[in-house]
């Protein structure tokens, strides 16, 4: 494993990253010993230490007989806080939500029953590369290997399932089954997770985690690991020829992808930006990666459904730098972004890729985003293009007194809300594109999955950021079809005490599924939303709900929401007219539509 001993103060996670320390700081400790059979030399209490030392403090968790005993050890570490979820899919989107805040979330779950249900939310993190611990509790050591038929399986005499399920979702699965090695599994599964930014699999046997080992005599000790660093002559070679590419463009401009997160290479594009002065702008997936309130930000670049003047300035431009890009169906807009590749320098995280050619591997996006800042010549054209161009977008038009309220005028309003101290959660459907177009204020956080697009995930993953940081308002923007696959942890929210606003948009169906195909499945069961989540808080814990017809009654429930109820998990039940959505998804489902129904290729 690649990892060196440091002191325990050096490898604290610092502006929620997970830090990459050079050799020279590594000095050898002493740590703290236990004596062999002291209830603090277990398995349990290893996993415990590991958790809290890479910065989580909160774990996600349904209970199971299979993971009872570990559960245990987790609820006797004091510092570690043992979060009940209502199902393992919510555990697992909320574990997601945790790690977008704290840079590493985790989740504990029973065997293949439990294992199976959180899968998905498993898939989701790994498209999103994100560094997740899944914890499951396991069969007895003893029942390896002996063709028994266990229960929570599906049973066959084979009871690796789960591990085949998870393997296609994880970069590395450890199966504890015994003592001997289990120190070294666990430590290799985490460290992966933190090297990888992407989630493990962890099962350790269910009658393993109280047995004291000599392994876990010491308190472990803190993971420090290997700087990765760029290949300096190839990183040299990708600055100059992508200088040379840049400097005689015109009218060059920069777009942020969603993979700038994983390469920790946010700063490093500002100071890109800083430097060139090109215009920029952000992909979808990449929205709150870079500050809104710089000088040169001209909006999303999302082809036909951009923001006003983005789409034009970026694909008329004679030179783009992609930084970490992920060109999918859904952030192409169904495959019709107007780039030509010849055009493009593409930055992945270790990968440039100039033109039609070269590329140079082994370059690290970082390093090659700071070093390109110093040799770039200054060139603000595309950004004044943009400026000459540029008209304010208009307001909603003034509505009547007590008129139905529209969605548009609804974002207008949470666009007033915006603060540093706030963040944004956009569950998949229309409100992907109506947050977009909100402008966010310094240090206002921004979360949304689109590589994996799954309904639902906002509920849980809103309980997890909010648990990750309870310093800021998180604001969750929520359709009733999304919400009614993963409402129960609402409960959760309550029992944390979290005072989040979640405004859940009643427009009767799948409105995003509508536009892109109709159909009478896309028509859903109404509820009694906010009856629905005062059955659920049953007096206990702070809640405040309810509906809203007009923008009168939008305007109160806000000043409510932010007031007498600052301390309150507050659910607002907006009721809208079925059809009304944003413009950007009535043009965006047409053409995920018609990239969806081409016809087979001629064999």
């Amino acid at each position: 494993m690649d990892f060196k001993v440091s002191a325990i103060d050096t490898c604290k996670p610092l502006n929620n990253e997970i830090s990459n320390l050079p050799a020279q700081n590594a000095v050898t400790i002493q740590t703290p010993t236990v004596p062999f059979n002291s209830p603090y030399s277990t398995l349990g209490r290893h996993l415990a230490r590991r958790l809290l030392q890479i910065g989580v403090t909160d774990v996600f968790s349904v209970p199971g007989d299979f993971n009872l005993t570990l559960l245990d050890h987790l609820v006797s570490e004091p510092e570690l806080n043992l979060v009940g979820c209502c199902n393992e899919l919510n555990a697992g989107y909320a574990a997601d939500g945790y790690a977008r805040a704290r840079g590493v979330g985790a989740c504990v779950v029973t065997f293949t029953v439990g294992g199976l249900s959180v899968l998905n939310a498993i898939a989701g993190a790994y498209s999103e590369n994100l560094p997740l611990i899944c914890i499951v509790g396991g069969p007895n050591s003893n029942d390896y290997g002996t063709n028994r038929i266990l229960h929570h399986t599906i049973g066959l005499q084979d009871f690796s399932q789960e591990l085949r399920c998870f393997q296609t979702v994880t970069c590395y699965q450890a199966v504890v089954n015994n003592l001997e090695d289990a120190h070294e599994l666990i430590d290799t599964a985490i460290s992966t997770a933190l090297k990888e930014s992407k989630p493990v699999y962890i099962s350790i046997g269910c009658n393993l985690p109280g047995i004291p080992h000599p392994t876990f005599s010491r308190e472990p000790v803190p993971f420090a690991f290997s700087p990765r660093l760029s290949n300096m002559m190839g990183l040299e070679a990708a600055v100059e020829a992508a200088t040379e590419f840049l400097n005689k463009a015109v009218k060059p401009v920069l777009v942020g992808g969603p993979k700038m997160r994983v390469a920790k290479a946010s700063d490093a594009f500002v100071e890109l930006s800083d430097a060139c002065g090109y215009a920029v702008a952000v992909m979808p997936s990449a929205k709150g990666l870079f500050p809104e309130h710089h000088s040169h930000f001209i909006g999303t670049y999302w082809g036909a459904v951009s923001t006003a003047f983005c789409a034009e300035i970026v694909e008329s431009a004679d030179a783009y730098l992609f930084a970490g890009p992920i060109f999918n169906d859904y952030s192409s807009v169904g495959y019709s972004l107007l780039l030509k590749k010849e055009k493009a320098i593409i930055v992945q995280p270790d990968r440039v890729t100039i033109g039609n050619g070269p590329a140079f591997g082994c370059v690290l996006m970082r390093d090659f985003l700071a070093a390109l800042a110093k040799r770039l010549k200054h060139n603000p054209t595309a950004y004044e293009n943009y400026h000459r161009i540029y008209i304010p977008e208009g307001h909603p038009l003034k509505c009547e007194p007590k008129e139905a309220l529209r969605v548009n005028v609804l974002f207008q309003h949470i666009q007033n809300m915006l603060s540093g101290d706030s963040a944004v959660i956009a569950e998949t459907g229309d409100s992907w594109f109506n947050c977009q177009k909100l402008k966010l204020p310094q240090g206002c956080g921004y979360e949304f999955q689109m590589q994996y697009g799954s309904i639902g995930w906002s509920v849980g993953a809103t309980l997890g950021y909010a648990q990750a940081a309870p310093e800021k308002r998180v604001i969750a923007c929520i359709g009733d079809g999304s919400f009614q696959v993963t409402a129960q942890d609402i409960s959760t929210m309550l029992r944390c005490g979290q005072r989040t606003i979640i405004f859940l948009i009643n427009n009767g169906g799948y409105t995003i599924e509508v536009e892109i195909h109709d159909g009478p499945y896309n028509v859903i069961k109404n509820w009694n939303y906010t009856g629905l989540v005062d059955a659920i808080h049953n007096g206990e814990g702070k809640c405040w709900t309810t509906k809203v017809y007009c923008e009168e009654e939008l305007v109160e429930a806000i000043e409510t929401a932010n007031g007498a109820k600052k301390d309150c998990l507050c659910f607002i039940e907006v009721i809208v007219h079925k059809d009304d959505t944003s413009k950007e998804l009535l043009e965006w489902g047409s053409r995920v539509s018609a990239a969806n129904s081409r016809p087979p290729n001629p064999q």
